[in-house]
């Protein structure tokens, strides 16, 4: 498990259901107390995007949306 700077705890990922097997974009996320992160799956040492709660919860809802 990888750890997120700041963060009290290490973060637990999970692929994101979107991701294949043998796709190029794989995201990972991970539910902290304060933020969602998200990475590459295929650099997890890479950089991290964190963002709020509420933000996530309002792109998830508006995820499905835009999909191609």
């Amino acid at each position: 498990m990888a750890e997120i700077p700041s963060s009290p705890a290490p973060a637990t990922w999970f692929k994101s259901s979107y991701s294949g097997a043998n796709t190029t974009e794989c995201v990972e996320a991970a539910h902290l107390p304060d933020v969602t992160a998200v990475r590459d799956s295929k650099n997890p040492h890479g950089p991290v995007l964190r963002f709020g709660h509420k933000s996530w919860r309002g792109f998830l809802a508006g995820a499905p949306l835009h999909a191609g």
